[in-house]
């Protein structure tokens, strides 16, 4: 019996077990969105159908994607985080309901009140109330300990009451991977690769761009910056590896979905969860707000997003980082897994997966690519007017109030640590962190306030500022963060989600 629920099956009708349009449909979206390289994997009643790589590895080499060819899936690492923990509620050692503090004691939060009651599932589930941009920053200090970023939570104020609604979190997952450190001795990454990767048989994934060597048989992530299609830096997320950090390939993930929709909790005859606890993975716990009018209902469950399609649910997850761009979709009723990932940001990979579900469940055939490329290009629209008002706005011919010199110092706040500001030849430079990864361009916008202009090009322009004390001397940086553009990481300035954070001068 599958882990996941199954609603009664419909008579069974003969299908292709793949779309016979499918790799047509694969090569017209990558030339529509201008997408390097695709891996596809398809699964149907435990046979892996499908599992193919399209196009290149990296812009301007000649080595192809393959069906082993690994990608960064981001966050659906995060039902794997959620799988292994269960495998400690089986052994007894944690309980999904256990509070956060009987694991880790020096565990705190801004409410003291969440802090006692906050439990495992509610790392799991988004709904502790902190939300994306409270520690999307920090999440990107690389050269920093889980440790440091979890002392640091302390500091983060919530963006909704305890328990209230839904509000994505990749921090809550960090903390799961350092609860199963507490509780085994062993790191979260070498747990996932001893007890999930290995009786998989996922020889190939590995849980850090660290284990990548140059030569290795992987994906380079690409971003659209300025109308340029280019290679950038891959991110390094080892501090919140939890939560986004694995790679794999689609023949690994294939045997991923075979677990997740076989046996519950058994893969080729070995039992890796109860069957209790293999379901409990999939019950829903926090209903996801929005307008999604062709699910009945859109949820989160432990690591998963419970949705519908044409009548079945869905079992899904998305996952993306600089340059890359996954998607997981479970069909339980049709015993269908499919796997689709990208080296560059875009959601072709949306309109793929719409399409084969429609396939797999038999609904009328829509073309899904061309609803999103057509709502790609009114977005690039709306935001294209927005940033030229911004540019508009640009009070032109002033100068900064103080010289160049007196904005340099040491800048600190309690929760995103400290940056310091430095004069070099060219001009004004922000450090993040003692990390040379993170380090902008501070370019004259005017009056008091700079466009940082980041050295890695995957990172989009920010506005900073300058507050002065009544000495008349800076004595405030503020950073506006922005989680993500709208226009999916093209170079647009208006942000879908921001926060401005007030580093006091220390030095």
């Amino acid at each position: 019996m599958s882990s996941l629920p199954v609603q009664a099956q419909e008579a069974e009708t003969t299908v292709p077990a793949v779309p016979d349009a499918l790799i047509s449909w694969i090569e017209a979206g990558m030339a529509d969105w201008d997408i390097p390289g695709m891996a596809v994997s398809i699964v149907k009643e435990d046979e892996v159908v499908f599992a193919r790589g399209f196009g290149l590895r990296k812009l301007g080499e000649p080595e192809p994607v393959d069906e082993h060819t690994l990608f960064g899936i981001a966050s659906t690492t995060k039902a794997m985080t959620a799988t292994i923990l269960g495998m400690l509620v089986d052994e007894g050692l944690i309980g999904w309901d256990d509070p956060v503090t009987r694991h880790l004691p020096t565990f705190e939060l801004y409410d003291p009140y969440v802090t006692r009651t906050l439990t495992i599932r509610d790392l799991l589930t988004h709904r502790s109330g902190l939300g994306r941009m409270t520690g999307n920053r920090i999440q990107f200090m690389p050269n920093r300990e889980p440790a440091e970023l979890m002392y640091r939570m302390r500091y983060m104020e919530p963006e909704r009451p305890f328990r209230e609604g839904y509000v994505y979190s990749n921090m809550m997952y960090m903390v799961a991977g350092e609860v199963v450190r507490a509780v085994t001795g062993e790191g979260w990454d070498s747990f996932m690769e001893r007890r999930l990767f290995a009786p998989l048989g996922m020889a190939r994934s590995n849980t850090s761009i660290t284990q990548i060597p140059e030569w290795e048989n992987a994906a380079w992530p690409h971003q659209l910056i300025e109308g340029e299609l280019k290679t950038i830096p891959r991110r390094n997320f080892d501090n919140v590896g939890a939560s986004a950090s694995v790679n794999s390939s689609a023949a690994d993930m294939a045997q991923w979905m075979r677990l997740n929709l076989g046996e519950a909790g058994t893969f080729e005859g070995e039992r890796l969860l109860s069957p209790e606890t293999a379901r409990e993975l999939y019950r829903i716990v926090t209903p996801i707000p929005g307008n999604n009018r062709e699910a009945a209902i859109t949820a989160y469950a432990l690591g998963w997003t419970v949705t519908s399609w044409n009548g079945r649910t869905i079992y899904r997850h998305g996952g993306a980082t600089d340059g890359m761009n996954t998607n997981l979709i479970l069909i339980p009723e049709e015993n269908v897994g499919i796997f689709i990932t990208t080296n560059t940001f875009n959601t072709f990979m949306n309109a793929l997966g719409r399409m084969l579900k429609d396939y797999y469940t038999g609904a009328e055939f829509r073309d899904w690519h061309a609803v999103y490329l057509r709502g790609f290009e009114q977005q690039f629209a709306r935001v294209q007017a927005l940033r030229d008002e911004i540019h508009e706005a640009r009070l032109p011919g002033t100068q900064p109030s103080r010289m160049l010199s007196a904005y340099t110092g040491l800048f600190h706040d309690p929760l995103y640590d400290e940056v310091r500001v430095v004069l070099a030849e060219a001009g004004l430079e922000l450090h993040f962190w003692d990390d040379p990864t993170q380090v902008a361009d501070l370019e004259h916008w005017h009056y008091d306030t700079f466009r940082a202009v980041w050295r890695n090009p995957a990172q989009r322009e920010k506005f900073v500022w300058f507050k002065l004390g009544r000495d008349g001397q800076p004595d405030e940086l503020h950073v506006q963060f922005s989680l993500r553009p709208l226009l999916l990481q093209v170079g647009a300035y208006p942000t879908n989600y921001y926060r401005i954070v007030r580093y006091g001068r220390v030095e």
